[in-house]
Order: C-alpha cells, then structure tokens, then sequence
C-alpha cells in the first residue's frame, strides 16, 4: 500500500502543483550559466599558464557558453511561449550571477562595457527574437500544410448572410 503512495498523491495534486518542465529546465540551464562564467572567470584571471593560449581558452568558454544559451531555444522550438518563459527564467539567474560576479571582480563591468541590467535587455530581445521566429517559422510550415482558402460551403454561407 505504501508503495502506491507517490502515485496515488500525484493524482490528487492538480496540474498546477506538478513540476513544470520549462521551470525545471530554465533553472538548470541558469545555474549552468552560472557555473560556467565562474569557471571561465576564474581560469582567466587566476590561472596565469594558459595567457599563452588566450585567444583558444577564450574562444573555448564562450562556445560553451553559447551552446548552454541556445539549448533552451533547442528544446522548446516547438513551442515559443515557453521558450521565451524557459529562457528568460535561464537568462534571469545568470544575469542575477553576472551582477553578483561583478562585486567580486570590481572592473568586470567596465571590461564587458555592459552592466546587468543592459545585459537582462539584450538577453531578453534575442531571445524575444528566437521566440517571435520560431513562431512564424510555425505558422509558415502550418500554413503550407494546410489549406488556406475556405471550403465551397462556408463560402456560400458567408454569401448568404451579407444579403
């Protein structure tokens, strides 16, 4: 009886109360950026060996962080709300990592040119821009499926009602 515990509670939960999928995997992707730019941060400014290489280490870390940012977008290309939602949620942590990197590098800012908050903005348009373009890539592809003019009869009905 005990064992059928879990199941039988996730069917009295309503669907609110379930874990969401885009709230799940914005965070992971989130706190990956995260780690990530902390890693990248620390093996540029405290691991003097690789400065030989810094053009590769550099090219490096931000390919990696580029595929972490668009693995939302890859996820839910399918559907554009929660793509937006999923990154924005992702975006949002790092940026919150990004502001809190900058106490600890004081002239991170100033390196990058862009602060957290010109950096939530521009995150939000490309990802706006993903979005907005996954969603008229969908309508595109279901419109030439599809059949765009109307049938005989709603045609006829149509007429009818403009007399």
């Amino acid at each position: 009886m005990t064992e059928n515990a879990p199941e039988a509670l996730a069917d009295l939960l309503p669907d609110r109360h379930r874990s969401s999928p885009v709230l799940k995997f914005g965070l992971y992707i989130g706190f990956a950026m995260v780690a990530e730019m902390a890693v990248a941060l620390i093996v540029i400014n405290r691991v003097p060996a690789l400065e030989r290489f810094a053009l590769a280490r550099n090219a490096f870390f931000i390919s990696c962080f580029f595929i972490l940012a668009l693995t939302p977008v890859c996820r839910f290309l399918a559907s554009p709300v929660r793509m937006f939602s999923s990154t924005m949620i992702a975006w949002s942590i790092f940026v919150l990592g990004y502001d809190l990197a900058g106490l600890y590098f004081y002239r991170l800012f100033d390196a990058l040119h862009h602060g957290p908050f010109v950096t939530l903005i521009e995150g939000g348009v490309l990802y706006g821009v993903c979005a907005v373009g996954a969603w008229v890539t969908e309508m595109v592809v279901h419109a030439c499926r599809h059949s765009i003019a109307p049938g005989r009869r709603a045609a006829r009905a149509a007429a009818r009602s403009v007399r």
